[in-house]
């Protein structure tokens, strides 16, 4: 193997224009695009196959990484917080990591015991654990150099993310949302480990906006940061999704619950709260808001505007102005009911009918899952079209009593999920024109699709189905213009488009998981019989 090329902050700054794949969504502005153009509408249809690899069998549960390629180093994790790195050319595997967690790390998991990759800084690789570590190594050799550990595993907090490298910090956001544990984002120093600082998704009582909750409260209110957040390394400031409050149920929680379902944006030196923006104020849907905020310049309604573009679980595709704050639009994408729109302060509008109640059981539009969930979408700047996988259901909710208990879930509902009224299927991949907010093309499926999107300079869009196969569509017009042989598994990660010695390769993880097996009710039942387990599969042209 060649060398490590060391990772330095230019290389990151400056990732939006390589042709390696350096962090989660390709580039600090979270757009999952790559400029890459070998592979183009005319010559797609000759992909085929270079190189696999199949994971450990008794791994059944999702794969949900993004491949991270460096030079020829290619690097993935699998469920469990195991790391694997690989020749990106060829497959053969450098080095491999298995934490053997422990058995209590994944008691307070909510939706899988997934992880999404890994963050590369310097000559180092790291990567957050289930239980509450985070780990760096040399990412050449894979040799430890440290380890930290931010909380005590089973008390409620996970980490599922891929960290985010920014100026010599580690970015890590927790999961734990269902049950309570109290949201933060942390800051550590690369090379130690050491916290540089920790900002709390809900603010104490004596904290601006402290008062948007009951009295004592803010300790168990959940509001997760569990995806990874963009960043803009002129402003030095992070845009990082905040989930839903805890618990579920509103009536137990009067006021606006801020940071729940929120963007924050973050100086990313000392952690401050600059702005934020609340997608679904008081909400009792599970309308987390940890969705990308993708930049974009857009132009509306003859305006333009630096954006950032956000497909929200409420069912609203969002451009706000990221040096502000403040609504740009706010377009429906799927059926909503709960959220009937925003007004003139940027504040969402919910219809009170929809909120559920003690002994009452309500339906609305979109169910809990959202109109789409963490699967990235990804913006291509060329043609200013978004493609946004999405789901189209309903669903019932009840209200039930519950009480905080540290490690145990902390709902106060009971749920379900219904077909959206008068949808072709429950999964659409969507185009959607960002200087409008409007769809310009739709792919249907009777699946969910979570798939995560990756489109490319050459006009493509990438992304995979739960039946198993990777599609490549026209970003402009939605036609297939080629789809894989069938793999292995259904596909719920996104793919990774880079170039090694000139040569353009395709990289998808296949391992079908999350949430939709264990909560998605009949489309669980309709996706009962897609093999479990992982493998890596990486595709280009013939020579």
């Amino acid at each position: 193997m060649a060398d490590y090329p060391a990772v330095t902050q230019d290389k990151l700054d400056n990732a939006s224009k390589s042709t390696d794949w350096l962090t989660y969504y390709h580039s600090y502005g979270g757009e999952s695009f790559s400029p890459a153009k070998q592979i183009g509408a005319a010559n797609v249809k000759h992909l085929k196959m270079v190189w696999s690899h199949k994971f450990p069998a008794d791994l059944t549960q999702g794969f949900e990484a993004t491949p991270i390629v460096n030079g020829n180093y290619m690097f993935v994790t699998t469920p469990k917080d195991l790391v694997y790195a690989f020749d990106a050319t060829t497959g053969k595997k450098i080095w491999s990591y298995n934490p053997n967690l422990p058995q209590i790390a994944y008691k307070t998991v909510c939706c899988d015991v997934v992880n999404r990759g890994v963050a590369l800084y310097g000559d180092d690789l790291f990567v957050a654990m289930l239980s509450g570590e985070v780990a760096s190594f040399n990412a050449q050799t894979g040799q430890i150099n440290w380890k930290k550990q931010l909380f005590d595993p089973g008390v409620g907090y996970a980490f599922s993310l891929a960290p985010l490298a920014v100026d010599g910090k580690i970015m890590v956001g927790s999961a734990g949302g269902e049950y309570g544990a109290r949201g933060f984002i942390a800051a550590l120093d690369a090379k130690t480990g050491d916290t540089v600082w920790k900002t709390y998704t809900v603010p104490s009582p004596d904290e601006k906006n402290g008062d948007t909750w009951p009295k004592g409260m803010y300790l168990h209110a959940g509001s997760p940061a569990w995806l990874t957040g963009t960043y803009d390394p002129e402003s030095k400031t992070l845009y990082w999704g905040v989930g839903n409050p805890g618990p579920w149920l509103a009536e137990l929680r009067p006021g606006k619950n801020l940071y729940s379902d929120s963007l924050l944006a973050l100086d990313a030196n000392k952690g401050d709260i600059k702005w934020y923006f609340q997608y679904t104020q008081h909400d009792s849907w599970d309308y987390d808001g940890v969705n990308t905020a993708l930049k974009a310049n857009i132009k509306y309604e003859g305006k333009d505007y630096h954006a950032l573009i956000h497909a929200d679980r409420n069912g609203y595709f969002i451009a706000i102005d990221r040096d502000t704050g403040k609504l740009i639009y706010a377009k429906p994408f799927v059926k909503t009911e709960s959220v009937t729109g925003y007004n003139a302060q940027g504040e969402s509008i919910n219809d009170p009918s929809k909120y559920p109640k003690i002994g009452t059981t309500v339906k609305t539009c979109p169910e809990f899952l959202g109109g789409k969930n963490w699967w990235s979408m990804s913006y291509d700047p060329e043609t200013h079209i978004a493609v946004v996988p999405s789901l189209h259901a309903c669903g019932t909710y009840n209200g039930t009593k519950v009480s905080y208990m540290q490690g145990l879930p902390y709902l106060g509902e009971g749920f379900g999920i219904v077909p959206e009224p008068g949808s072709k299927g429950y999964g659409e991949v969507q185009g959607i024109d960002v200087n409008t907010g409007k769809k310009v093309w739709g792919h249907w499926s009777k699946m969910p699709w979570n798939g995560g999107v990756t489109t490319t300079a050459g006009g493509i869009a990438f992304s995979g189905s739960l039946k198993g196969h990777l599609y490549a569509f026209d970003t402009k017009t939605g036609k297939v213009l080629w789809k894989s042989p069938k793999l292995a598994s259904g596909i719920v990660a996104q793919p990774s488009v880079y170039e090694v010695n000139g040569k353009e390769y395709v990289a998808i993880l296949a391992g079908y998981g999350g949430a939709n097996p264990i909560w998605g009710g009949p489309m669980a039942t309709m996706t009962k019989d897609v093999p479990r387990g992982g493998t890596l599969y990486v595709f280009s042209l013939n020579d």
